[in-house]
């Protein structure tokens, strides 16, 4: 009994000896507890950059550019010419009873479109939008699957234009590379779930460049949602895109190949943000272009800004 008690009191020694001990590590002193660790996010700005008349503007080199976030300038860490990185594209088209007549043309001018821009290491989605939303083809370079998609989108009775916009950037979300959303709409909307808003921050989460094809059938104002077209007119400039207006299958084919042209012209600046100056979710982006003096006039399309923290929608 008497060597049991010894060995246990000696047990315990070492056991209290042992905890006073440091534990053994392997962080660097950078790295010590009283060190705040902060994850800043190298953030992607792409570009495009237009002459006087339209024209997108290749060669320009990473001296060209000035970017600010939220007034203060920014160090540029990556610069690309984007020509070769792959694209993901969500082609949203109205399946609206407003655009029976015209659906035949848009599938035909879609198709065109397809074929221009999709190369192997490209992907595109197919998406018809009435009072429901759906995707008739995931994202694939197969041209036959992209003209199956497109064929097969279906006519309804009203249109979810906000809810096309959210589910078509929270697909584009999970995408890599260079993500676009191309939307061919009357603009009206009269059956989404989801609000402005919520359609606007999807896209600007998703990092999605929106181009929208609103297609007016009726010159005049009548007949015309002319509310939904300056929605989309203002989520295309927000995110960077454009929009175009179109009458006829000419003017169709003509805004998709002003599409195409842009995305194999982009830029990509993309920097780490600096120290903060505001407590607001969203910081706004600037780029400016200082152009040769014999260039003219440049101007510069690029998303409005980002969000910190992710929408629980």
């Amino acid at each position: 009994m008497r060597r049991s008690a010894t060995l246990i009191a000696l047990l315990l020694a070492c056991a209290a000896s042992s905890a006073q001990k440091p534990a053994p590590s392997n962080q660097s002193t950078s790295e010590s507890p009283s060190t705040l660790k902060v994850d800043v996010k190298l953030v992607n700005v792409y570009v495009t950059v237009t002459d006087a008349h339209g024209g997108p503007v290749a060669g320009l080199k990473k001296e060209n550019f000035n970017l600010q976030e939220d007034g203060r300038d920014q160090t540029i860490s990556v610069f690309n010419r984007e020509s070769a990185v792959p694209l993901s594209i969500a082609l949203a088209i109205d399946t609206s009873l407003s655009t029976r007549h015209d659906l035949p043309l848009e599938q035909a001018s879609a198709k065109r479109f397809a074929r221009t821009i999709v190369r192997p290491v490209d992907a595109l989605s197919v998406f018809g939008f009435n009072e429901t939303v759906l995707q008739s083809t995931s994202y694939t370079s197969d041209l036959k699957r992209i003209d199956d998609g497109i064929d097969h989108v279906r006519l309804g009775a009203a249109t979810a234009l906000f809810d096309a916009v959210f589910l078509a950037s929270r697909s584009l979300d999970r995408r890599q590379g260079r993500k676009v959303l191309v939307l061919i709409t009357d603009g009206g909307d009269t059956a989404s779930k989801v609000d402005y808003k919520e359609a606007v921050r999807a896209a600007e989460e998703a990092e999605g460049i929106v181009y929208s094809i609103i297609v007016v059938p009726i010159e005049s104002s009548a007949g015309r949602e002319t509310g939904g077209e300056h929605a989309l007119i203002q989520l295309s400039e927000d995110t960077g895109g454009k929009y175009y207006y179109a009458t006829s299958m000419s003017q169709l084919d003509d805004a998709f190949r002003q599409i195409s042209d842009e995305l194999r012209t982009q830029y990509l600046l993309a920097y780490y943000p600096s120290q903060r100056t505001s407590n607001s979710q969203f910081r706004r982006i600037q780029v400016s272009v200082s152009a040769p003096p014999d260039s003219g006039t440049y101007r510069v399309r690029h998303r409005a800004g980002y969000y910190t923290t992710i929408s629980d929608f």
